[in-house]
């Protein structure tokens, strides 16, 4: 069953969408987003994988999302905008994971769709479950029991070879064994809990770039293409330092420029690490020149030069945004970020030189070895700059992630993690606006970020008994998992030399 309401939301934005690729096809994947379609259509991998399905010979794709919160009705099946097709009825859905939450989502798509929701319930008559996504840099094991296979990383170079391999194999059993053979495609019923490689595209197929533009997004009519892919930055936290795929490779000025259509009102400069590119200067100022509206991602602070932030205001920036970080100077050294004091007050200075309305600085607490001073040292610090010019702050928990130094460090506790935010609420009332993801479900994405299969059926048990935090915290508490202390199963953990050497550097500062 479909709502007239579902139906008639899927073509208003369907009618508002340019660029879309129609096609018709012998063989119809379902591209799939497990989260609403203003989250998934504002992700550039999925709008990729969008154009590189619609690119390969006999192949089509029909895009399908999560219901909006609060739209779904009882007894409804998701289907595809393209065709309106149940997700049942399609031979291979491809899930875009972006991060650890998203995997109840598809868990809630499998089961209003009647499909088995674990793997080992399916037969072949059921469609081929397949995954990809930014998780699959850090890691999809809690995402095992569910999908049939994983394409690890950057997926332009592998996503031909795992269509064509399910379409010739003569079974699926033979389908699994093939795929299994690659490199960077991990199959959960073969390599158990050994994951395989991430995949690195060949420079020749970046920039990745939007395939359609829709109103209906996070990014409202914005164009978004890359302008550099990874980073070249060492920060302990992030799956996308510099170790990550050979680092930051860059897009050329000239290739970027030419591949951004003329019918772009707004353009989005995607990457780990924007700012660094040689050529951002230029590159903003070319495209603020054709009358063009451009946003950036991950701003550094110490990139924040007058030129730099003059050609921002120039693009229509309002909002000068960059990443503070950690609460400290101190932590800031220890998860080795850049960014000091006098890169914010310069920035500070400069969004207030070039008229925008304020500043707004990311920052992380509960990070390992953090202190009720370091927070106390926030205040102050961010006070300072609230004498300069309007600062917003936005702040999440930390959670550490596989594939980064501070891999297996324990979360900070939720208890812990709301004094410290109450404490910086207090310091900052009245003087800038403070804003937290919550502790509780910043617990739930680090026991799945740390986790594996059992903690990924945990969140299946979880959905069963309703999905709500005290279902997760019960099932995680079965398997050792405790939101106010040291996650102690993670900590046992065997930790890699580069593990090793954070783990000396904290007990030499604290």
């Amino acid at each position: 069953m479909v709502s007239e309401a579902t139906r008639q939301r899927i073509t208003q934005r369907l009618e508002d969408e340019s660029g879309r690729i129609d096609k018709q096809a012998p063989l119809v994947v379902g591209l799939v987003y497990p989260s609403p379609y203003h989250v998934g259509m504002s992700s550039l991998g999925f709008q990729s994988v969008y154009r590189l399905f619609q690119s390969m010979p006999g192949v089509a794709c029909e895009r399908a999302f999560l219901p909006d919160e609060g739209d779904a009705v009882a007894g409804e099946r998701p289907v595809t905008y393209e065709g309106r097709r149940p997700l049942a009825e399609l031979p291979i859905l491809a899930f875009s994971v972006a991060y650890e939450l998203e995997l109840a989502g598809l868990m809630r798509m499998l089961r209003a769709s009647d499909i088995p929701v674990l793997r080992e319930a399916r037969t072949a008559q059921h469609p081929f479950i397949l995954a990809g996504g930014p998780l699959t840099f850090s890691n999809p094991l809690p995402l095992a029991p569910f999908v049939d296979a994983v394409v690890m990383g950057e997926a332009e170079g592998v996503l031909a070879y795992v269509i064509d391999t399910l379409q010739s194999a003569p079974s699926r059993e033979r389908a699994l064994a093939v795929l299994a053979e690659h490199p960077s495609v991990y199959v959960p019923a073969v390599h158990g809990s050994a994951l395989a490689r991430i995949a690195a595209c060949d420079d020749a197929l970046l920039p990745a770039k939007s395939a359609i533009v829709t109103p209906h997004t996070e990014l409202s009519n914005m164009f978004l293409i890359e302008a550099e892919r990874g980073c070249s930055r060492g920060c302990t936290y992030c799956v996308m330092r510099r170790s990550t795929n050979g680092g930051m490779r860059i897009v050329p000025k000239e290739t970027l420029l030419a591949a951004i259509p003329e019918s772009a009102k707004r353009v989005g400069l995607v990457g780990a690490a924007v700012s660094d590119h040689p050529k951002i200067v230029e590159i903003v100022r070319a495209l603020a020149e054709r009358g063009l509206a451009v946003g950036l991602s991950s701003l550094r602070p110490d990139r924040l030069k007058d030129e730099f932030v003059e050609a921002l205001k120039f693009a229509g920036h309002k909002t000068l945004t960059t990443a503070l970080d950690g609460p400290s100077e101190r932590m800031r050294g220890i998860i080795e970020r850049r960014g000091r004091e006098p890169h914010y007050v310069a920035a500070a200075e400069r969004a207030r030189k070039y008229g925008m309305d304020r500043l707004k600085l990311y920052l992380m607490i509960g990070l390992p070895s953090e202190t009720d001073e370091d927070i106390d040292e926030c205040v102050r610090f961010v006070g300072e700059l609230t004498r300069i010019v309007p600062i917003a702050l936005g702040i999440a928990p930390f959670c550490a992630k596989r594939n980064t130094p501070l891999d297996r460090m324990p979360f900070a506790g939720i208890k812990r993690v709301d004094a410290r935010l109450t404490r910086l609420r207090r310091g900052l009332r009245g003087r800038a606006d403070v804003r937290s993801i919550s502790a509780r479900w910043a617990w739930v994405e680090y026991v799945l970020a740390q986790g594996g299969e059992a903690e990924g059926l945990a969140v299946w048990r979880a959905l069963e008994s309703g999905g709500g935090f005290a279902d997760y915290r019960r099932e995680f508490a079965g398997l050792g998992h405790e939101p106010d202390g040291a996650d102690y199963a993670a900590a046992r953990a065997p930790i890699a030399p580069e593990r090793a050497r954070m783990r000396r550097k904290l007990e030499i500062v604290v």
